[in-house]
């Protein structure tokens, strides 16, 4: 750290890479009963959320993340009335799945509230639909929340977790899978934040053989770009319960009434090309 401009940086050991961004001061910092949450302001990337040392977000670029973990999988369900989020305590997907007018439900279901107060505190915009009437907010295990979930009785489940470690490790199996399979109307979609393409084909595969495991029947990796995530690449992975994943609503994409600043219709359709090394490795 240079005394006139500090750096945080994040090592990657197993990559030998590192990210770093230039911050001006530490704005605040609060040990949950499950994870430590730094906040601090950066010079040109707005605040920065740092949980147990991993970067989570920036105000300049979470866009990325939210849009692609939200649209592509709302725009290929025929019809999404009720969505389950997993995670997503920074509130930015919940957001995203609210511009959806059709949406008539949204459950988010987060381990940890400290996450969502300091997102309120510090990246209020991405908590602009809180309110939303058909938001619910709920601070609780999400294993445990869809293990419990009626069967057939959402549309869409979004798992907007961290690294699959610490208090989100048990969402990398197929016994949650499972879980979410039950609790998924016939045709359901889940989503699930799927780490780089460049630096963990091993733990995509991996997931996809636990999702088909679980009685998934097809699957889709679709990639973006994220700079503020390990290798500045990363991926959602999308698990369809009956029928296939080849197409989109593209009419309805390319018409929507909300504003996006990364998602359209041709940035979907160009996510669903996988380059050739991506391909071969998870059978396409």
């Amino acid at each position: 750290m240079s005394s006139e401009a500090p750096w945080y940086h994040e090592n990657f050991e197993i990559t030998g890479s590192s990210i770093g961004f230039r911050i001006t001061k530490k704005l605040d910092e609060v040990q949950s009963e499950f994870q430590k949450i730094e906040i601090f302001q950066t010079t040109d990337w707005g605040n920065l959320m740092v949980i147990d040392g991993a970067i989570m977000l920036t105000t300049r670029d979470n866009f990325l993340y939210h849009e692609m973990m939200s649209h592509p999988t709302l725009f290929t369900h025929s019809n999404p009335k009720r969505v389950v989020i997993i995670g997503g305590g920074d509130c930015g997907t919940l957001r995203e799945v609210l511009k959806h007018r059709d949406v008539e439900s949204a459950t988010q279901c987060d381990i940890d509230e400290q996450v969502t107060r300091m997102a309120e505190k510090y990246f209020p915009e991405l908590c602009e639909s809180n309110g939303d009437p058909r938001a619910e907010l709920l601070f609780d295990d999400g294993i445990a929340y869809m293990k419990n979930c009626p069967a057939e009785s959402v549309d869409v489940v979004i798992v907007d977790s961290t690294d699959p470690v610490g208090p989100a490790e048990g969402l990398f199996n197929q016994a949650f899978y499972a879980s979410c399979l039950k609790a998924l109307r016939p045709g359901g979609i889940l989503v699930q934040q799927s780490e780089s393409p460049l630096t963990h084909l091993g733990l995509i595969r991996s997931m996809r053989n636990a999702m088909k495991g679980a009685g998934f029947t097809a699957f889709r990796t679709l990639t973006f770009p994220q700079p503020c995530y390990p290798t500045g690449w990363w991926s959602c992975t999308m698990a369809r319960k009956g029928g296939e994943l080849d197409g989109f609503r593209e009419r309805g994409a390319g018409s929507k009434t909300f504003a996006t600043k990364y998602y359209s219709a041709e940035i979907h359709k160009s996510a669903l090309v996988q380059p050739p090394f991506v391909a071969d490795a998870l059978g396409g």
